[in-house]
Order: structure tokens, then C-alpha cells, then sequence
């Protein structure tokens, strides 16, 4: 097979178009609390329910998570730009002072966002790794909905864009 060669800064403007759903992702347990944002997630299949969730093999919190084994998925909401941001590491703030009273425990122990337009919970079953990204599998054990009149927040060319609810 042959290999195709381009910039990897062709691939990113690409993705930049590509719109998808910010979560944040948490985790607690034995290696610690943490939690980070995260728009490389989809769903995989509904039996059992799976997601996919690709986190950065360079990121400090790939370990922990792994080393946890359960995983929090948060799906913002429209209004939540500026959580997105507090977890992207760009406030500044620290890790433990993230967490504030809107969060709640599931109950593997991960920190849910009580408001979110979803909150799932589960276990990560299985890892796969492919260049800079590990890429996490992870079996639900437990949805939350928020509130339908929540909406959504996307990332799209590298900027937040709310989602009314239908």
C-alpha cells in the first residue's frame, strides 16, 4: 500500500469544517480526578452502547483516564463555551478548581455535569492507538438527558457555534 503524503496542516483546515459536537470528558479513581475537552467523539454502536472518544497521547490526562478505566462524557450545551475553554486549559484554572457545584458524581464516581445536554457514563474497553491519538472505546453503563430545551455547542471552524433545540 502505498503511502499518501500531505501537510499536516492540510488535514486540520480540513477537519476544521467538518462541525462536531464539544464534550467534556472527565474521569476519577485510583490515578485521580480530571477532565478535559474533546470534539474527536462519536458514536460507534447502540448494542452494546459504544463511543469512541481520541485523546491526545501527549496529553498528561491520557494516562490517568486509562489508568481509571471510567469515563465521564459531558455533551455541552449551547451556553457552555466558556466551560469548553476551562477545560481546554485556557483559563488557567487548575485542575481541581474546574470542578465547581455544577458537577455531580455517576456512579463509577466520574464527575457528571448536572445541566448538560447529555451525560454518559461507562468503562473504557478497549484502546487503540494511531499517531499522536489514543483512541478510547468506551462501553456505557448509563445516559443522562438534559434538558430538551438545552441545545448543543459545536466546534466549527475553530470557533464555538450554539444549537438551538428543535
Amino acid at each position: 500500500m502505498q503511502e499518501i503524503r500531505m501537510p499536516p496542516s492540510l488535514f486540520r483546515d480540513a477537519m476544521a469544517r467538518l462541525g462536531a459536537a464539544v464534550a467534556v470528558v472527565t474521569s476519577d479513581g485510583p490515578a485521580g480526578r480530571c477532565g478535559l475537552t474533546a470534539s474527536a467523539l462519536c458514536s460507534v454502536t447502540d448494542a452494546p452502547p459504544t463511543v469512541l472518544v481520541c485523546v491526545n497521547r501527549g496529553s498528561a490526562l491520557n494516562p490517568v483516564m486509562r489508568a481509571n478505566g471510567v469515563i465521564g462524557i459531558n455533551l455541552l450545551g449551547a451556553g457552555d463555551a466558556a466551560l469548553s475553554d476551562t477545560f481546554a486549559g485556557r483559563t488557567g484554572l487548575p485542575m481541581a478548581d474546574r470542578f465547581d457545584a455544577r458537577w455531580g458524581r455517576g456512579e463509577t464516581g466520574v464527575p457528571l455535569l448536572r445541566g448538560a445536554a447529555a451525560a454518559l457514563e461507562g468503562r473504557i474497553a478497549d484502546v487503540v492507538e494511531r499517531g499522536t491519538h489514543s483512541l478510547l472505546l468506551v462501553e456505557l453503563s448509563r445516559i443522562e438527558l438534559g434538558p430538551g430545551e438545552v441545545g448543543g455547542l459545536v466546534w466549527f471552524s475553530r470557533a464555538y457555534h450554539g444549537l438551538r433545540a428543535a
